[in-house]
């Protein structure tokens, strides 16, 4: 009987062979079926019958679970949205399987959420944030790809949902694990705030250095003053909040640094017609694939070109990375890479520098400091999705001492970042040992 596998007639919920081939979990606490333990919840709500009123809308992503989105008037909302209480949780039903799946907690504000997203509570043998970390475990993140159904798009219905084994402790076990597990998160925290410091630590360095100051303007009984040279746009907001740049150091505009914006050293176009390569596989960068502040990408996105339907660039060694939207995200990166199928979405401009008179790791350092970030947040446009157009981003105002101090102020920044770099590092492990010591006390493997 090796070669065949028994299953109960009463088990059986799809005939699907990598559903009934998958082991199945082991624990030192009772195995149970998680529809005994949850309960859907589909309280919608018709938001355009409200047409004047704010509703705040949540989001669920891999990375933070839920989140609070954004706000929008109910008259711009066609579809009726599900309410969800705090405790509750929700997923994609189609990306629940790479961790688009989060609790709406005390932090939340906002309590609508897109009928797009399966909605459910747990009953009181279940704590929401015991199941919530059992999610983030591999363990049962196998046993989430073994009984999603369809062929391209996976998919894990709430029935489906409901059909699996969890392992359940007690109560109070459960309590206990969570706060083993928060122990380790607060570690990581902990390393988070240092390493921001340690960034802060960096940013003063170059004002110190450089010896720089960004003056807001002047007002004097109800009058404000500003500087005719530095109106580069009539704009009530703009002028309100204006800042300017005083130091001794010659400054100049930052598109006079740029070589290259958006070709390559051939004068060839980096736009590039995904398209036209469908089965060829690109490692694709979007916003969300850079972290925020530090010019690190966390991961690409492996892509075929058939799947990419928005406008790319192609991004050579040596180039740069910054995020036109959202620009206060401060979000960069620099191609240290010899690949050459790297592409990245329109959010980001893509260019070169003239080394002849900027080095390339000093102007990285300006770049995410901020003394760039305050100049941008003033000159950004748009209310939901603020952006930098490539003029105003070729004005911003830049420190440009000669090649030598730049390469000196340079190397010393970077021992600073570099410090704060591996806090960032220290604080990913906390968390990944955080989930490991969870499975490892969940499971028996």
């Amino acid at each position: 009987m090796e070669w065949f596998k028994t299953v109960p007639f009463s088990d059986v919920v799809l005939w699907d062979v990598k559903r009934y081939s998958f082991e199945k979990i082991k624990s030192q606490y009772p195995i149970v079926k998680l529809g005994l333990h949850i309960q859907e919840e589909s309280h919608k709500v018709k938001l355009a019958d409200f047409p004047e009123q704010e509703f705040g809308i949540l989001g669920v992503n891999n990375k933070k679970g839920i989140f609070d989105a954004y706000k929008e008037k109910g008259t711009n909302i066609n579809q009726a949205y599900k309410k969800m209480e705090k405790g509750w949780l929700a997923y994609n039903p189609y990306r629940v399987n790479v961790g688009s799946i989060g609790l709406r907690t005390e932090e939340h504000e906002n309590e609508y959420i897109s009928p797009a997203y399966v909605v459910f509570s747990c009953k009181e043998t279940l704590l929401p944030d015991f199941l919530f970390k059992l999610f983030k475990t591999e363990r049962f993140n196998k046993v989430i790809n073994a009984s999603t159904t369809g062929s391209v798009r996976q998919n894990l219905t709430i029935d489906i949902l409901k059909s699996l084994d969890i392992p359940l402790p007690p109560i109070d076990v459960q309590k206990s694990l969570i706060k083993k597990y928060n122990e380790f998160v607060n570690k990581s925290e902990v390393a988070l705030v240092q390493s921001n410091n340690n960034f802060q630590n960096a940013d003063d360095f170059i004002y110190r250095e450089l010896n720089l100051k960004l003056l807001r303007k002047e007002s004097s009984k109800g009058l404000s003053f500003v500087r005719s040279k530095d109106i580069t746009r009539w704009d009530v907001s703009f002028l309100d909040n204006l800042i300017t740049l005083e130091t001794k150091t010659k400054t100049i505009n930052l598109g006079l640094c740029i070589s290259e914006f958006n070709y390559d050293k051939k004068g060839s176009s980096l736009r590039f017609e995904s398209k036209n390569f469908p089965e060829s596989q690109f490692k694709y960068i979007g916003m969300e694939n850079i972290l925020k502040n530090n010019g690190q990408l966390e991961e690409f996105q492996i892509v075929n070109g058939a799947e990419i339907k928005s406008q790319t660039f192609q991004v050579p060694k040596g180039y740069i990375l910054y995020g036109k939207l959202r620009p206060y995200l401060n979000k960069y990166w620099i191609n240290h890479t010899d690949f050459d199928d790297i592409i990245c979405s329109s959010e980001f401009f893509v260019f070169d520098l003239n080394e002849n008179i900027v080095n390339k790791d000093y102007f990285i350092s300006i770049l995410g400091s901020s003394i760039i970030q305050k100049q941008i947040e003033n000159n950004s446009t748009g209310a939901r999705m603020p952006r930098i157009n490539e003029q105003t981003f070729r004005e911003l105002k830049i420190p440009l001492p000669d090649l030598k101090k730049q390469k000196e102020l340079a190397s010393k920044i970077k021992s600073l970042e570099s410090a704060a770099l591996s806090l960032i590092d220290k604080s990913e492990d906390y968390l990944k040992q955080s989930i490991k010591e969870f499975e490892n006390n969940v499971f028996l493997l």
